[in-house]
């Protein structure tokens, strides 16, 4: 049987056959309904395309890049599923290199997929500071979009989450549950999600106590971390624990519970992603959730655009919207009698 040719795929349905070779290649933007009547044809014959072919003809491969800061922390995962599904629809591969929040390792990724051709890069900076020159030197020769974290301005297109947005839903819940001490649990570093956060926190808290913003202890983005900080901010006694991200309120409500605090009675516990963890832990953690589907989508649309014949004009920083997600760890607290 003779090989399905993109002229058998133009025939099929109805399009012209550079109209099928847009929408197979993911090379510009094409009408949804388009797109759609054009892979429906050619999943119906059997077209598989020669991406070999392809790329020597077009110079283009086909593939994106995605450089990770850390595969397992769990909020990653899902991104990647969700990224992974907006690139295939574009007709777009995707290959994953994890650094372990290494700038080094970061710039040594970052190389090796443009050694192999990705046509774009989507990257999740390690360190605002010491991420930025090897992704600005990836962004002179490739498009490039920043995920999740900034590098600092003049660098390449992003679209992250409103860290501090997410941490004013948080504090006005907290104030509306009546909670007045609160601490927080963070992570050093210059990762821009990290310092956010940290500073979104410094500059509302001080409207729940003048204090606040000094019962602060930074360390990383772990469970471990979480439980190794209460044992550091417990002698204050504070009435609600701020985390910034749902795997240091995991450790922060595993290492409360054994000592024997009642959360939420004593003390409320929040977070931030809304990772799947989250929602299992006893009691549920009140956390931010990030718009993963959105970042994902945005992110895509930015790649798109600057691979696009029409790919110029200025760099776009897009800041989208969180949710907070309430839930046990942080209920009002009980009022003595």
């Amino acid at each position: 049987m003779a090989d399905v040719t993109l002229r058998d795929v133009a025939r099929a349905s109805g399009c012209s056959v550079a109209t099928v070779s847009r929408v197979l290649a993911g090379t510009r933007p094409v009408g949804a309904d388009t797109a759609r009547r054009v892979r429906a044809a050619a999943a119906s014959l059997g077209y598989r395309p020669n991406h070999a072919a392809r790329a020597l003809r077009n110079r283009a491969t086909g593939t994106v890049g995605l450089v990770l800061p850390q595969i397992t922390n769990p909020f990653y995962p899902a991104l990647v599923r969700e990224l992974t599904h907006a690139l295939h629809a574009e007709g777009r591969a995707v290959l994953l290199a994890d650094c372990d929040d290494d700038p080094v390792a970061e710039a040594e990724r970052i190389e090796d997929l443009l050694g192999r051709r990705v046509d774009a890069l989507l990257v999740i900076p390690a360190d605002e500071r010491r991420s930025r020159d090897a992704v600005a030197a990836a962004a002179a020769r490739v498009p490039l979009v920043l995920l999740d974290r900034r590098c600092g301005p003049g660098v390449a297109d992003s679209v992250a989450v409103d860290n501090a947005a997410g941490m004013a839903l948080v504090l006005e819940h907290l104030a509306a549950t009546g909670r007045r001490r609160p601490c927080f649990v963070g992570a050093h570093g210059t990762a821009s999600a990290a310092a956010e956060r940290r500073a979104a926190y410094a500059a509302g808290s001080g409207a729940l106590d003048a204090a606040a913003p000094e019962r602060t202890a930074l360390g990383d983005f772990s469970v471990a971390w979480g439980r190794a900080a209460v044992d550091a901010l417990w002698e204050a006694r504070p009435d609600a624990v701020v985390c910034a991200n749902d795997l240091i309120a995991i450790g922060v409500l595993q290492r409360l519970q054994e000592l024997g605090a009642d959360v939420p009675g004593e003390v409320a516990v929040t977070g931030f992603d809304d990772i799947p963890m989250a929602g299992l832990a006893a009691p549920g953690i009140t956390t931010v959730r990030q718009p993963v589907a959105e970042l994902a989508a945005e992110a895509t649309r930015l790649l798109a655009h600057r691979l696009g014949a029409d790919g110029a004009g200025p760099q776009r920083a897009l800041r989208l919207a969180p949710d907070l997600v309430v839930r046990g760890s942080s209920a009002a607290p009980h009022v003595r009698a």
